[in-house]
């Protein structure tokens, strides 16, 4: 989520000039718009089940939320463009939320996206091949699997589609509510069998939950496409690459979420420098220790001639998960595209995870996922 502009992965690394001529391609470069594709659009998708979605999605939780990201109505402009660069450049892949958004602006990331896709002018294959992925929340007023195929239809409605891509439980309630879980993976299969989603998936599950809900979801006929988790550099605990394991074994998609942990690998900030906010307090507790992984990214990325945000979500990507980094700006979108189009070598991926090791604090696990 770096707000520092794309670097090299830009057409000048295909055409670059002869320096003599530099300052006058810099002049005509700035004049001319970017291609309608990049190179990697024409790399494979990545199947799920039914659909097929690029290496890399966009997250939405900031589309809506004033607290943690500053979400403000007047960014709906660029969040815009935000949107139809990434479609432009092969990404239709896009999660969002039923309760992303605050207090009045709830289900706002929902809405925006569903604004996006209705304005998306002369682009009908385009929007024909976005998925949305969105999640319903385990309020506790949902008791019933009807409730929940009402949050389903609710979401339907703020999206202006008629069928969702993937319907995700966004957490368990194993931990508090049992009977209540048993509820909404019999909405997840309703919502399934009502043709109100292609495909179902689940988030913040750990791997005991993950192996529990994929039996039961099997044994009704419902196919588990996806398992959302928080997976980075910073999130490579056991529980983390036993989900990922859990999921190669059963074919379930990992979609990683915060894959530059809130920005604490984009190298934009430092224990002197920190994002206003309530993220402020994370990152004070956290930064000081990351010097071994952001110095080994930086190592990284120069020789690569990329940046610090672009080798942490190829990170994710090598290691077979969907990252979806979230995006507020133009910059961030630009910058996070950089990421797709090469792999990290294996040399590369071991120099990364041995300084992740080193590094003496990690990033919290969200408080909803289960064991």
């Amino acid at each position: 989520m770096a707000s520092s502009a794309l670097t090299l992965s830009t057409p000048t690394a295909y055409f670059a000039p002869p320096r003599s001529e530099a300052s006058v391609a810099s002049s005509l470069f700035k004049s001319l718009k970017p291609p309608p594709f990049w190179p990697w659009q024409s790399q494979k998708k990545v199947k799920m089940g039914p659909l097929s979605v690029s290496p890399m999605g966009f997250g939405t939780w900031a589309w809506g939320n004033q607290l943690l990201w500053g979400y403000r109505e007047s960014m709906d402009t660029d969040l815009q463009r935000v949107f139809n660069l990434a479609v432009e450049n092969g990404v239709n892949l896009f999660d969002t939320a039923d309760s992303y958004g605050t207090g009045r602006l709830n289900g706002q990331s929902e809405k925006l996206l569903g604004k996006f896709i209705k304005d998306l002018q002369g682009k009908e294959q385009g929007k024909d091949e976005i998925v949305i992925a969105t999640k319903f929340a385990a309020y506790p007023w949902r008791l019933t699997p009807g409730q929940f195929v009402d949050a389903c239809k609710a979401s339907m409605e703020r999206l202006q589609i008629e069928q969702i891509g993937i319907g995700q439980l966004h957490w368990s309630t194993a931990n508090y509510a049992p009977l209540q879980e048993v509820a909404l993976w019999d909405g997840l299969v309703a919502m399934y069998e009502k043709g109100l989603v292609r495909a179902v998936g689940v988030s913040n599950y750990g791997p005991k939950q993950l192996v529990k809900v994929h039996e039961y979801l099997t044994a009704r006929g419902v196919p588990l496409r996806s398992a959302q988790v928080q997976f980075s550099l910073l999130s490579m605990g056991e529980d983390q690459f036993e989900i990922k394991k859990i999921c190669d074994s059963l074919g379930i998609r990992v979609i990683a979420y915060s894959p530059l942990g809130l920005g604490m690998l984009t190298g934009k900030y430092a224990p002197s420098k920190l994002p206003q906010g309530p993220r402020s307090f994370l990152f004070r507790q956290i930064l000081p220790g990351l010097k071994p992984l952001l110095s080994s990214l930086e190592d990284i990325a120069q020789r690569r001639r990329k940046t610090i945000p672009q080798v942490a979500i190829n990170w994710c990507i090598c290691k077979g998960a969907i990252p979806i980094p979230g995006v507020k700006t133009v910059e961030q979108a630009e910058e996070n595209l950089g990421a797709l189009g090469w792999r990290l070598s294996a040399s590369e991926l071991l120099q990364l995870e041995n300084a992740a090791e080193e590094s003496p604090k990690k990033m919290i696990q969200n408080i909803f996922q289960t064991r």
